[in-house]
């Protein structure tokens, strides 16, 4: 209810607005993420972790603690077993997964914020690609582990980085403004062997949702599955990866794990589907 009040407030009273145009502005997103980031800020730290039941087994901890909520929210993990074989693709992250056959008139609902491909990718010629692919759309809730991995092996051949405005992306604010430009992005082109030419896509939302991907947007290099990609800093995020035409099969078991939402609870490194190599798009 308190939420919801703020919500109102900000986009239904020209006070409310008048204080949503500051709150956008770089320097005090800034000023957030340097609080974050502050000693101080380390003492949200166990009323997060209760908040959120986030289970703390195999978390790289300081012996003195996490000096501040920035660097328990992008904590590390022990490394975990990943299963490569068979030609598994694996998930990239903890998370949420939403399985999207891509349509012409496919609509991306990320965050509750509405995309074409073309929105997305903000290129109609490599978006072109991807018609009557598969999308599979990861949702990291704050609960979960916000580093993640390449979910394949392959060869990064272009980087985008789509700056945008970070922005509340409620319901509410849906219907005031158009908050579909206003998302933080990053993808990379990944040329493989096994799945054709994929599509690695981070999404970030909120004030303070950083993207933090640790090779430069413009930076070619081979890549492997399971090797960390990057991570988020606090803020909403989500992360997508796109496939050609037949490019993927996707195990079945996976589609007895849905909620009532449609959504797969799954683990980073877990397989999620296979190659097609029978099919898949040949460049």
């Amino acid at each position: 209810m308190k939420d919801s009040f703020v919500l109102w407030f900000l986009y239904r009273t020209i006070l409310g607005r008048a204080l949503l145009k500051l709150l956008i502005q770089p320097g005090v997103s800034k000023a957030a993420g340097y609080f974050l980031s502050s000693k101080i800020s380390g003492r949200l730290v166990p009323y997060y972790i209760r908040r959120h039941n986030i289970d703390m087994r195999g978390i790289v901890a300081p012996p003195e603690g996490f000096s501040s909520f920035n660097a328990f929210f992008t904590r590390k993990r022990l490394p975990e077993h990943l299963d490569l074989s068979h030609g598994n693709l694996i998930s990239p992250c903890d998370g949420l997964l939403t399985l999207l056959k891509i349509q012409n008139s496919t609509i991306f609902g990320i965050k509750q914020t509405h995309y074409s491909l073309e929105d997305l990718l903000k290129d109609p010629t490599l978006a072109m690609k991807f018609k009557e692919g598969t999308a599979l759309i990861f949702r990291l809730t704050p609960a979960h582990y916000h580093r993640y991995c390449y979910a394949v092996d392959g060869f990064v051949c272009r980087s985008r980085k789509i700056r945008g405005k970070l922005h509340c992306v409620r319901p509410i604010a849906l219907r005031t403004v158009p908050v579909y430009t206003q998302n933080s992005r990053e993808y990379q082109i990944i040329r493989t062997h096994n799945f054709g030419t994929v599509i690695q896509m981070e999404v970030g939302a909120l004030l303070v949702g950083k993207i933090k991907n640790h090779h430069l947007p413009s930076a070619e290099h081979g890549i492997h599955a399971g090797e960390e990609k990057g991570y988020f800093e606090f803020g909403g995020s989500t992360i997508i990866l796109l496939f050609q035409r037949d490019a993927i099969r996707i195990h079945e078991h996976l589609y007895e794990k849905q909620n009532s939402n449609g959504e797969i609870s799954v683990h980073m490194g877990e397989p999620v589907a296979q190659a097609n190599k029978s099919t898949f798009p040949q460049e």
